[in-house]
């Protein structure tokens, strides 16, 4: 009699571990959909946050909420790298390589507060513009939108242009998903919560 019932028990145990992982996969595979908060985790020693998979993209706009936790505070071990952007979100452009051309939005930790930035490549040469501080827990709106000549950022309605060279009349290349540095991996597990609204 106990052995069908350990058994079961092992059964049961199993299958919510399948459970548990199919979900894993499942919320890797559909992190582009709306509607619901997808956490990416940077860890320790990484650079690249874990579900950095290719999607391809052609839009004129991506608009999303971010989130960051206590985990955005860091230190670097150089103390002249605790400048380096780290990136949090956004695309390639023109069909290219995101060192060529693309638009997304960094961030770092730096003089006691969490900095947000805009950050782009246009044939080759990055460009980067302070947006806004925000506060460790808040959920904060953004917004790219692509023109034929500018990339506009919007972070909880305060609006930056930045030019934009490339050709195509969207965006069209690859999502571009967190990474730590800069010249620095991530000298702890780092945490960002990305809810996408289109």
């Amino acid at each position: 009699m106990k052995a069908p019932l350990y058994l079961f028990l092992v059964a049961i145990v199993l299958a919510s571990c399948t459970k548990n992982s199919d979900d894993r996969v499942a919320s890797l595979s559909s992190n582009s959909t709306t509607g619901q908060f997808f956490k990416y985790t940077i860890q320790a020693g990484n650079q690249y946050c874990d579900g950095n998979s290719y999607r391809a993209i052609e839009l004129s706009e991506m608009k999303f909420i971010v989130r960051f936790d206590s985990t955005a505070i860091y230190q670097s071990k150089l103390p002249e790298n605790q400048y380096d952007i780290n990136k949090l979100y956004g695309f390639s452009d023109n069909n290219t390589d995101h060192h060529q051309y693309s638009a997304r939005f960094g961030w770092r930790w730096s003089d006691k507060a969490l900095r947000l930035f805009a950050y782009i490549y246009n044939k080759g040469v990055v460009t980067s513009k302070e947006l806004s501080t925000v506060d460790i827990g808040a959920e904060i709106n953004c917004f790219i939108k692509v023109t034929a000549d500018k990339y506009q950022f919007g972070v909880d309605g305060t609006i930056t242009d930045l030019p934009r060279m490339s050709t195509t009349e969207k965006a069209k290349g690859y999502q571009l998903y967190p990474y730590f540095g800069g010249d620095e991996s991530a000298p702890h597990q780092i945490d960002i919560w990305i809810k996408n609204l289109n």
